[in-house]
């Protein structure tokens, strides 16, 4: 907990400025507080005593004047707190909420520097949750938490000292409260704390069953599993209502444990100060303020527990995203890094060598690329396609061994110099909520109407695009549901002709497409990996017959090497595959 906050107040740190002027203004606030029951008692006083003395005839009038001298006073007291509360919330809002920008930017950044590894580990829905709800729950706790605990602190220890001032044998009995109010808070959070943090995980487990059910809406429906997923959604739902209500009730026993402490300590301070109000040993208005200082002490221990919840949630949460900020990140590119000065595109993988958490995959894998190839993987699933982009992108380093562009190791340049040289088409497309044309320019941010046109022609999408009412400047929704599998598909290849790119990765690229637009994925594919290095993956072999280099990898090794009609004639694995898919046609 104090790591936390130690953590928390480095994010705080920054605006410290606004924090202690809002801390002298929440200072001079309380003081008004603590003034205010004083004044009050001096009107009862003397309302009462001029009340008597007029009884007794000892005057005509009560003095209204003096009354209404001390209600003006009562009143700039009250002006006065109000302003400094103004100013207070003023500059504490501004303070929180940079600094839970900063945090949240923190989180973001944190986001880029994470390996690859990691978001295979964790679902969306966890980390959005991380993000966004735990960031927000920590800003709202510190928002209402830390103005109300520190002036709590303050009201507390102004009021146990004024109590002191009227009278000592009463105030013994009152501060009694604070004490046990302590011990029965530290019993119950200890209980309910760990009961947080349970939730927090759990609604984070909601919000990854929500997202994955939003995301398979369609095959959820086609293949009748509406039940199953509201079964899912019910476990999850029924799992956070549990952990919430558990929490917040364990939690919400401090508030009748504090009233019923409070209120007997009133009893017992009514009793004794009007005793002493009998015997002449305490005035009314001294009895009154004395009560409405036992209730200073009553309300801020009452408002600590009514925010006990929102803290330990809060508490739940920075652990979740100080730990997510404290993941080990990938490793550092390299000091002095090599840039490949003339490119040529050779590509090498010179006995490559990886796992996944010690199990293998890939086991001294060698071969070579020339410049300008088509090289096409091929292999059934798990032999190990993908993890080859993946470790020739730099998502993963090489466990043994080294891949080589241009004779230069990967791992002797920066990410972003490597990647660069890159463009990718993937099996899952991924197109964003917009226009058709601003999705094919995020291959390249200053291209012209023109430049767009002319990817969208040679990638044999330009006719759907043109029959669309708005042609280019149709809005594509958020699932990209209203255009189809191939054309999102076609659309990519279009946005990977605009950026150019040295090497290309094509990863099952036409695994979506139907028999109709299979002719024109070839000629697209042709004319994307025309004059550059390209590595294909693909379950469907007539996408890859004219490919320059054939690899076919078996359990991490490349069993077969050559050109299509090579390969069919060794009549080896390869063949089978290919006879397979084809035997009918």
């Amino acid at each position: 907990m104090i790591k936390s906050l130690r953590r928390l107040w480095d994010y705080l740190k920054p605006y410290k400025t606004q924090l202690i002027i809002a801390a002298l203004m929440l200072v001079f606030s309380v003081a008004m507080v603590a003034m205010a029951p004083l004044v009050e008692g001096f009107v009862t006083t003397q309302l009462l005593s001029d009340v008597q003395d007029k009884s007794a005839g000892l005057i005509e009038h009560v003095n209204y004047s003096k009354i209404l001298q001390i209600m003006a006073a009562l009143f700039s007291i009250y002006t006065a707190n109000t302003i400094a509360r103004f100013v207070l919330q003023y500059l504490l809002s501004g303070a929180i909420q940079s600094a839970t920008y900063d945090l949240r930017m923190a989180v973001k950044r944190k986001m880029s520097r994470l390996p690859i590894a990691y978001y295979d580990k964790h679902t969306a829905g966890d980390l959005m949750s991380t993000i966004s709800t735990d960031v927000e729950v920590i800003s709202n706790a510190v928002q209402q938490s830390f103005s109300a605990i520190i002036q709590a602190i303050l009201t507390i220890t102004v009021s146990v000292i004024m109590m002191f001032v009227l009278n000592t044998t009463m105030a013994l009995i009152a501060v009694f409260v604070i004490p046990l109010t302590l011990i029965s808070s530290k019993f119950i959070i200890s209980k309910s704390q760990n009961l947080f943090k349970d939730t927090q995980d759990a609604l984070a487990d909601l919000n990854s069953v929500v997202q994955e059910k939003f995301t398979g809406f369609n095959e959820i429906k086609l293949y009748n599993y509406q039940k199953e997923a509201t079964e899912d959604f019910q476990k999850t739902s029924k799992n956070l209502s549990e952990s919430s209500f558990k929490a917040n009730f364990i939690s919400g026993l401090l508030g009748p444990i504090v009233s019923l402490l409070t209120y007997s300590a009133i009893a017992i301070s009514i009793y004794l100060g009007a005793r002493n109000v009998l015997i002449g040993a305490m005035s009314v208005g001294t009895l009154q303020a004395f009560i409405r200082y036992i209730w200073g002490v009553d309300q801020p221990l009452k408002q600590m527990t009514q925010l006990s919840s929102a803290i330990q949630a809060s508490f739940a949460s920075m652990d979740r995203v100080f730990n997510f900020l404290d993941e080990e990140e990938q490793t550092e590119d390299i000091k002095d890094p090599v840039q490949i000065e003339s490119y040529q595109g050779a590509v090498s993988f010179d006995n490559v060598s990886f796992g996944y958490s010690d199990v293998p995959v890939l086991k001294d894998l060698s071969v070579d690329i020339k410049p300008g190839q088509m090289a096409a993987i091929v292999g059934p699933t798990g032999a190990g396609k993908t993890t080859i982009i993946n470790l020739l992108m730099r998502f993963y380093d090489v466990d043994k061994g080294a891949i080589l562009i241009d004779g230069v190791d990967i791992r002797d340049m920066k990410r972003d110099d490597l990647r660069s040289l890159f463009g990718m088409v993937l099996q899952d497309t991924w197109l964003f909520s917009g226009k058709i044309k601003d999705n094919i320019a995020y291959g390249k941010r200053d291209a012209t109407m023109p430049e767009i046109i002319d990817v969208a022609k040679r990638a044999n999408i330009h006719h759907f695009i043109k029959t669309q009412p708005d042609g280019y400047n149709m809005v594509l929704n958020e699932e990209s549901s209203n255009v189809s599998n191939g054309e999102k598909q076609l659309l990519t290849i279009a946005r990977a002709l605009l950026s150019d790119p040295k090497i290309l990765i094509l990863d099952e690229a036409t695994s979506s497409v139907d028999t109709r637009l299979d002719a024109m994925i070839q000629e697209a594919m042709a004319e994307l990996t025309k004059n550059r290095t390209s590595f294909v993956i693909a379950h469907r072999l007539s996408t890859i017959r004219n490919a320059d280099v054939i690899l076919v990898v078996k359990d991490g090794d490349i069993i077969e090497k050559g050109k299509h009609d090579e390969l069919i004639e060794q009549n080896g694995f390869y063949a089978d595959l290919y006879n397979s898919q084809f035997a009918d046609s």
